[in-house]
């Protein structure tokens, strides 16, 4: 006999990723679509670098005269010709040029909005013209091969489940269900609804599943491996407690038998007798609203 607690589920991707530009600038181009499949390191679009370009080519022109008279300097002073303060003057100039047109490549490779993790298109935020930035979500790039389920439960049910159990896990809307095993539990309760997390691992196959999709997460806490079960109807209670009937069989007549009983735990209309019932006794289970102790039954 099982016991479980049912709580609601969060269905999470395990990638899901709001890809930004590295830098400020209005987009150019935009290079892909809603729903396209993407890889990592993929351009997804592309701000204007025209002023960047621009400073480039003028740098790029100063570093060129600048390596021209550092040579003639470094001739000079091999030679022994020149101040050495003019040598170096000409070196430390040439090598700043340098950094600066190697700062000005990075910043315009920066202009490319690339994709973190392989996944799919889920949302474009933007639109070419618009002014990107780092503060503002370019495109939302969404992995589900695999997804996370989290679970709110309640401190109730901390000592009772284990890192490692098996859930099972329903998903209504693809009337689908899987048993999986625990991931990771939380390690605090929250104060406000005194629950802790639990959280499963799914792999996606046919990316089915999707993120926010209803799911509910069953959770067992109570298991006993020989148990007499009753379906819970039977079971009433008076001053004593609770009882059920039973078939008393005397000398070949049948009579109805009050037998107080002790119950367990209650699942899906049928409870768990604990004492009072033993193997072989017969249940009134048909009239047994028409009967009291002692009444005559036909079986």
């Amino acid at each position: 006999f099982e016991h479980f607690v049912e709580v609601t589920g969060q269905v999470e991707a395990d990638l899901d990723v709001n890809v930004s530009p590295e830098s400020a600038g209005v987009i150019e181009a935009i290079r892909i679509s809603e729903g396209q499949q993407v890889r990592a390191g993929q351009v997804l679009g592309k701000l204007n670098t025209d002023a960047l370009e621009r400073s480039l080519e003028e740098l790029n022109i100063q570093l060129e005269m600048a390596q021209t008279n550092f040579k003639r300097q470094e001739n000079l002073w091999n030679q022994n010709i020149g101040s050495e303060m003019q040598y170096l003057e000409s070196r430390t100039n040439m090598e700043s040029l340098a950094k600066k047109v190697e700062s000005l490549k990075a910043q315009i490779r920066m202009s490319e909005i690339k994709s973190p993790v392989n996944g799919v298109i889920d949302i474009l935020f933007q639109k070419e013209g618009e002014m990107g930035s780092p503060q503002i979500p370019f495109a939302k790039v969404l992995n589900t091969d695999r997804i996370r389920v989290y679970a709110d439960v309640s401190e109730t049910y901390i000592g009772k489940i284990n890192q490692g159990d098996t859930v099972n896990i329903t998903f209504p809307a693809l009337d689908l269900r899987m048993s999986v095993p625990i991931t990771r539990i939380g390690s605090t309760i929250d104060p406000n609804n005194r629950t802790f997390r639990v959280r499963i691992d799914i792999r996606n196959q046919g990316n089915r599943i999707k993120p926010n999709l209803m799911s509910i997460v069953q959770f067992r806490d109570y298991e006993a491996k020989d148990a007499i079960v009753v379906p819970t109807i039977l079971i009433k209670e008076d001053f004593r407690g609770k009882y059920t009937y039973i078939v008393e069989n005397d000398q070949g007549n049948f009579f109805a038998k009050k037998v107080h009983v002790k119950t367990g735990i209650t699942q899906n209309n049928r409870t768990e007798v604990t004492d009072g019932l033993g193997a072989g006794m017969k249940i009134i289970s048909a009239g047994y609203n028409q009967v009291s102790d002692g009444t005559q039954v036909q079986l």
